[in-house]
């Protein structure tokens, strides 16, 4: 109930005829909503003695209080069916009580101003909303802005790979962000966040969170020590009532490989061969307890796989009967559809139709989809990007034909005027990888095929080597030790990986299409 009690009131107190006494003001006197005397007040409908009241006993701090200001007279202001005030007044100067026409004329005033000071009440309080209105929709924009400013302003370019991301706010802006964080070797971190609360204060952490896992990502090329730096930082930076969902991810462009953390964020679709698939890992959301730990998975999206992440603003989202997007709905989408613009639209389109036209957006509606492309099999330098292939064959998986492999490839750089000394280092190279191909890869089994490829751009030859095999981990070659084989601290095999590496410029070896590759690269040095 509003309580406009806290006007002065106009006391009569009793002086001697020879000198009367100006009229004194009374401090106002709230009637707080539980208090008796307003059921009373509202009962008795015109002016009510103070001593009538005592009589029947009713137990009201408020009379108390008006007893003990010298209130003798107590009359409501009524204003339909409400009490929104009261007349306070104390004793008549002629020291004679109230008249019936005293209580006629102050019910009568009573009538007039009561409407009056409803209406002062309601303008008052419009005014009240509309300058409180003004500051949420200026917290908005201030809020929109540094969401603005420090979202991604360019997608990363990445050779075989397609990345598309979009960001819509909800009118009470949250704190929804991404980002493209660049790593060492050519590894792209990817991020995607939602911060409880909205308005500024969801804006502000989720700036602090950015710039928190940038510079822990800095440190670290792990996704589960970037989270936890992260949240030990947040648990003392952000309110006690706010925390931050999150997904860190690290892509290995070549070989498609995603090393991935959650902190109880929305888990991440990927369309596969095989159909749609969600990525899992646990974690607890940043800024809640410290020393959390959080779980590192890793996943390879493989040519023509689409993974997508979202915050929650999607599958939240309320069609007109009250039902939810839900997350059925939205892996329906991510298997229907490979292209990754075409996806974001394809659930923006269907996000619509399902809200229909009327609706107000709950929740900010963020989205970062990456296909991987037919030619990521091709290593992070693109070499199908401005390269050509000189020669490309086959040869079933049988001893003794690394040989013709390594042959072939000689007899092809030999005629592109490779030097001699060149040559032989990359024949040897091509013998040796062609012979972990059919022994490794592919088992001596004669229907799997090595297949090999040749190409140049520039200065550089390539020679591309498949087999159907998982292949070693993408990794420097051990430096192999004599004494340390012979001593069993190292394989007894190993050494063919770092001979090639040895006689070649540069060594690149992944996995795509359920395939090995190795690839070679040899500078020709101003070969024609």
């Amino acid at each position: 109930m509003v309580k406009p009690f806290r006007r002065s009131a106009r006391a009569e107190t009793p002086q001697p005829e020879s000198a009367p006494a100006p009229a004194v003001s009374i401090a106002p006197i709230p009637i707080p909503d539980h208090d008796p005397l307003i059921g009373y007040l509202l009962g008795a409908g015109g002016p009510v003695d103070i001593d009538k009241i005592e009589k029947i006993e009713l137990d009201s701090p408020a009379v108390r209080e008006l007893r003990q200001a010298g209130v003798h007279l107590v009359v409501p202001l009524i204003s339909q069916g409400e009490l929104i005030g009261t007349l306070n007044l104390g004793k008549r100067l002629s020291d004679q009580p109230y008249s019936g026409d005293d209580r006629k004329l102050l019910r009568g005033l009573a009538a007039q101003v009561a409407p009056a000071i409803r209406l002062a009440q309601l303008v008052q309080q419009q005014e009240a909303e509309a300058k409180e209105r003004e500051r949420i929709e200026q917290e908005l924009r201030v809020a929109a802005l540094i969401q603005q400013t420090l979202l991604p302003k360019e997608l990363p370019a990445l050779a075989g790979w397609e990345i598309d991301a979009y960001y819509r706010p909800a009118r009470a802006v949250g704190g929804d962000f991404y980002d493209f964080i660049p790593m060492t070797n050519g590894r792209l971190g990817l991020v995607i966040g939602d911060v409880t609360d909205k308005g500024v204060p969801a804006a502000l952490v989720m700036a602090t969170t950015r710039s928190t896992l940038r510079a822990a990502a800095q440190r670290s090329d792990d996704p589960g020590a970037i989270l936890a730096e992260a949240n030990d930082v947040l648990v003392d930076e952000i309110p006690p009532a706010m925390f931050v969902t999150c997904l860190f991810g690290v892509l290995e462009p070549a070989t498609g490989a995603l090393t991935f953390a959650n902190a109880g964020h929305n888990l991440p679709y990927v369309r596969t061969a095989d159909g749609v698939i969600e990525l899992r890992a646990t974690g607890m959301p940043l800024g809640l307890m410290p020393k959390m730990v959080y779980d590192v998975k890793t996943a390879v999206l493989e040519p023509e796989a689409s993974m997508l992440l979202t915050s929650d603003g999607i599958v939240e989202a309320h069609g007109p009967d009250g039902s939810m997007f839900g997350f059925g709905r939205l892996m329906g989408l991510v298997g229907s559809t490979s292209n990754a613009t075409a996806l974001t639209t394809s659930i923006l389109a269907e996000l619509d139709r399902f809200c229909g036209d009327d609706h107000e957006q709950e929740d900010d509606v963020t989205m970062v989809t990456v296909r991987r492309t037919p030619s990521a099999a091709v290593s992070a330098q693109g070499f199908d990007v401005g390269f050509d292939v000189i020669e490309r064959f086959t040869l079933p998986s049988e001893e003794g034909n690394e040989r013709q492999v390594m042959e072939r490839v000689g007899s092809t750089a030999a005629r592109l005027g490779l030097g001699a000394d060149r040559l032989e280092r990359l024949k040897t190279a091509v013998s040796e990888a062609a012979m972990n191909a059919i022994e490794h890869g592919n088992g001596f089994d004669p229907a799997l095929p090595v297949e090999v490829t040749v190409l140049r751009g520039g200065d550089r030859l390539v020679v591309r080597l498949e087999d159907h095999g998982t292949g070693p981990e993408t990794r420097d070659a051990e430096v192999p030790d004599l004494d340390a084989k012979l001593a069993g601290e190292q394989s007894p095999r190993g050494w063919g990986l770092f001979l090639i590496e040895q006689m070649v410029d540069g060594l690149r070896h992944y996995a795509a299409e359920g395939k090995h590759v190795i690839e070679l690269e040899m500078s020709m040095e101003g070969a024609s």
